[in-house]
């Protein structure tokens, strides 16, 4: 590395552009423990690098005093300490390269949150009816004087909305989202200073139950967290004056919102308004005072990823049916309608919502089991109308509109935890474009507070099967890493004491709920799912290039491993279990038995517990135990030798043992090249159909690409004929499909049954926006644009694209903690042409579509095997391009 140049020689030619922390933009009240920024940097100099930096910090407003220089070329997750609960502090970062200093970035400031400990509200809210009218709690309060600097601290026990004076505090929804509840509740910091007035001023809490106290689980069960849903709420002025608190000073009463389920919808009584409730001169004496509702205040804590927020709004296409009107949002989302309609007092207005329709024309609803998923108004007054509900969340592309009212306009209202999109593709096939879309769009409609299964029928969990198979997609499609080191906080709470991580995070299922064939099962420590624990670690890690994630979960996957381990007992692998789940959904399983599998359930479980004690193994590696990294990497060897002792032969005569054997390394070396040679044979014969469930889908086409059988692998990926993913584009699907077949090639719907103790007839596993499937978007990332992360967080990224027959084009973008990293690649003729964009503190290396008659050419000479930061021209003549 260069000498670090004096402080007074400038580099003009290079500068800092964006300065942020890990908690990402537009939170305030963040954790104060363990700040880390990350920082980007352009340069118009050929070679530019960082050798050094220097962090300067301080009050806002004021000179920030520079701290030492770090002679360092780091610039993600840098770690600067801590805040004090409440602090605000401004940062600035310069870099030195080898010809002078950058100047100081433009001041970053980060607001800390309060702890339970600077809490001085208490939780309050009125007696009320599970999932019945919404509770609104007011306080009249009186300002001498605006504050220079306003904060509302506002959570729930439930879900709640705050209004200050008649208007929103906040544009999240569903605040505060779901956490374990039992043992943490997030704790929003929102800056209401231009909501306050002098003189009097009336703050609004409207509580509903949510996840909470509401219906929530296949179970039906209510009140799963507690049997009083309320509200927390304080202002604070100029970070030391309270203004308001929640106490029993509040009053309490009911609106127009006569009932509110998360499942169920909203049933909405404009009559019963409270007319004037956001004004001083609004008589509550006939109100409920408030109660305290008792609950351990150590369980509020600063929010640390993004709330739920509207995404997107979507006109919706009309069409007059003969018992109401229909319309069509052009696309699977989760949200509702806004609706505007023109009607007379007393008339109500009906939606209803679904995912499809039936072929004679009507909303298929058989999918939601018991959600109603509708939504109910009365109106009021003669006139105009626009309608949206509250506390409630569907997942459609359809909905059905009933009632006396004129409907006047429909819009489809999105939302999602307020993730930005980080990357794109687009390539020369239309069918693999709409399907990245529609990978896209599920992980939106599923993001919402936690990575649910499905977004519409009574069910909306947090599988870990279903997070732990998309985790490394998840992340190249979005900025999710604060989303997952949240959820991970719960997967770890909702441990057991022996470290058996749960099927659902947060963990509502017990014992009695679940039933797979006979009788009652086991969710905890389940193969494939509760490997989440050591999986979604890693590819956070991997995908950021931040270490925090495996910091923060350390414990938590040395618990589940060691819990494997104890399971194991006195033999090397882990015993049959009465139950797995095992590869879910098979295309070739019994349709009422989705868990039995082609693969054998104990090789498949055995082989995560190689995978897992290999991840564990190198998170010691680097931010651990060395000893314990060597005893884990040890572990992992023997649980896989005898894994394929007992179960190998067997097992890689399906796709899914196969693609688990080469990917996971249970085979040994010499037989890596019959397994894959046999799994390619498999494909061809088979024209490219796909037969993996949800723990070999991620896997397979790497299984193949990385063994020498590219061709095979394009064979599947696209495939048209039914399994496959661009069926269910050609079926007209918007969303990734739970079931391969959920639209069978007739036109007809799959019924959904299964052997797993549904109430209904029918329609008890079938979902149309479901991302297990879409895990497959990583590898279209990493071989069809071929961007891949060589070191975490695209430090050193692989340039390796792969032609194919029918796919000669494809662009694609990520934005790197570096910059964007992006390539623009096509094969015309007998060449192949990419322009390859690398950013600042980054370099990539070349594996090039060459074939033995190949000459490579970089920038117009002879190729490099790295390039630097910059944008380049690649040509390779006779390239190699994979026939299917």
């Amino acid at each position: 590395m260069a000498a670090t140049p004096d402080s007074t020689q400038l580099d003009e030619a290079t500068g800092v552009v964006s300065l942020r922390s890990q908690h990402g933009a537009d939170l305030l009240g963040v954790p104060g423990e363990g700040l880390r920024l990350t920082w980007r940097t352009e340069s118009s100099r050929p070679g530019a690098a960082q050798i050094a930096y220097q962090v300067a910090s301080g009050a806002p407003g004021a000179e920030l005093a520079p701290a030492g220089v770090v002679e360092s070329t780091a610039s993600v997750a840098v770690p600067v300490g801590d805040l004090a609960p409440g602090e605000r502090r401004a940062f600035a970062v310069r870099i030195a390269t080898s010809e002078g200093w950058t100047a100081w970035s433009a001041e970053l400031v980060i607001e800390a949150g309060l702890t339970h400990a600077e809490l001085s509200a208490a939780v309050i809210g009125i007696p009320s009816e599970v999932e019945g009218p919404v509770a609104l709690l007011r306080r009249v309060f009186t300002l001498d004087t605006v504050p220079a600097r306003a904060r509302l601290r506002l959570s729930a026990l439930g879900l709640v909305d705050a209004w200050i004076n008649g208007e929103r505090a906040s544009s999240a929804r569903l605040t505060p989202g779901w956490t374990s509840y039992q043992e943490r509740v997030l704790l929003d910091t929102l800056d209401v200073t231009d909501l306050l007035r002098e003189g009097e001023n009336v703050i609004v809490l409207e509580v509903g139950d949510g996840w909470y106290r509401g219906r929530m689980g296949f179970a039906n069960r209510t009140e799963i967290y507690g049997d009083r849903s309320g509200a927390i709420a304080q202002i604070d002025a100029d970070g030391e004056v309270l203004v308001a608190t929640t106490d029993a000073g509040w009053r309490g009463g009911f609106g127009a919102v006569r009932g509110a389920s998360i499942y169920d919808g909203t049933t909405t009584d404009l009559r019963e308004s409270a007319t004037g409730v956001h004004t001083p001169e609004f008589d509550d004496s006939s109100w409920t005072v408030a109660e305290i509702i008792e609950s351990d205040p150590s369980r509020f804590e600063p929010r640390s990823a993004p709330p739920v927020r509207i995404v997107a709004e979507l006109d919706m296409r009309r069409t007059d049916r003969e018992n109401g009107v229909q319309f069509d949002a052009g696309q699977n989302v989760t949200g509702w309608v806004r609706l505007v309609v023109r009607g007379a007092a007393g008339d109500v207005v009906t939606i209803r919502h679904a995912e499809i329709l039936e072929p004679s024309g009507a909303l298929h609803t058989a999918a939601l089991r018991t959600a109603s998923a509708t939504d109910v108004y009365t109106l009021d007054r003669d006139g105009e109308h626009v309608l949206e509900p509250q506390f409630t969340f569907h997942g459609f592309q359809h909905a059905e509109v009933t009632g006396a009212a004129e409907v006047v306009s429909a819009t489809a209202i999105a939302i999602s935890s307020d993730l930005p999109a980080r990357s794109s593709f687009r390539s020369a096939s239309d069918a693999l474009d709409r399907f990245h879309s529609n990978v896209f769009w599920s992980q939106r409609d599923n993001f919402v507070s936690v990575p649910t299964d499905c977004p519409q029928r009574d069910e909306r969990l947090g599988w870990t099967g279903d997070a732990q198979a998309f985790a490394a997609t998840a992340s190249t499609l979005m900025d999710a890493e604060a989303f997952w080191r949240n959820w991970l906080r719960d997967l770890e709470v909702d441990q057991t004491d022996e470290g058996g991580v749960a099927s659902v995070v947060p963990d509502i299922i017990r014992f009695q709920d679940m039933r797979m064939g006979e009788g009652p099962v086991n969710n905890m420590g389940r193969a494939g799912w509760a490997d989440a624990a050591t999986i979604v670690p890693w590819a956070v890690y991997e995908s950021s290039g931040s270490d925090e994630v495996l910091h923060q979960q350390l414990r938590s996957m040395r618990r589940w491993v060691e819990h494997l381990r104890a399971r194991a007992g006195d033999d090397v692998v882990l015993p049959t279990e009465p139950f797995q789940y095992g590869d879910w959904l098979d295309p070739d399983a019994p349709g009422a038995r989705p868990w039995q599998a082609k693969v054998s359930s104990d090789y498949v479980a055995n082989a995560f517990y190689v995978h897992s004690a290999r991840l564990l193994s190198k998170a010691e590696t680097l931010v651990g135990d060395a000893a314990k990294a060597e005893e884990y990497a040890a572990l992992a060897d023997r649980v896989a030798a005898e894994t394929w002792n007992r179960w190998g032969e067997e097992a890689i005569t399906t796709q899914t043992g196969a693609a688990l054997a080469l990917e996971f390394d249970i085979a040994p070396q010499a037989e890596r090249t019959r397994i894959a040679d046999g799994l390619a044979e498999n494909v061809r014969a088979e024209n490219g159909r796909i037969s993996t469930g949800f723990l070999g889908t991620p896997l397979v086409l790497f299984a193949l690409s990385n063994n020498g059988h590219l061709d095979e692998a394009y064979l599947m990926l696209l495939r048209r004929e039914a399994p496959s993913w661009l069926y269910q584009v050609d079926r007209g699907a918007t969303t990734v499909w739970e079931r391969w077949d959920a639209i069978l090639p007739d036109g007809s719907i799959h019924s959904g049954a299964m052997d797993a103790g549904s109430k209904e007839e029918g329609g008890s596993m079938l979902s149309f926006n479901h991302y297990a499937y879409g895990a497959m978007i990583d590898w279209v990332y990493r071989t069809v644009a071929g961007l891949v992360p060589a070191e975490p967080g695209y430090r050193v990224a692989r340039i390796a694209p792969r032609p194919a027959a029918g796919l000669e084009h494809a662009t694609a973008s990520i934005d790197t903690p570096y910059g964007r990293l992006a390539i623009d690649w096509r094969v015309e003729g007998d060449t192949f042409h990419a322009t390859v964009m690398v950013p600042f503190g980054a370099t990539a290396e070349l594996d090039l579509p060459v074939s033995e008659s190949s000459t490579v050419t970089v920038d117009g000479a002879a190729a490099s095997a790295v390039l630097d930061a910059g944008e380049h021209e690649i040509t390779v003549t006779a390239p190699a391009v994979a026939r299917r």
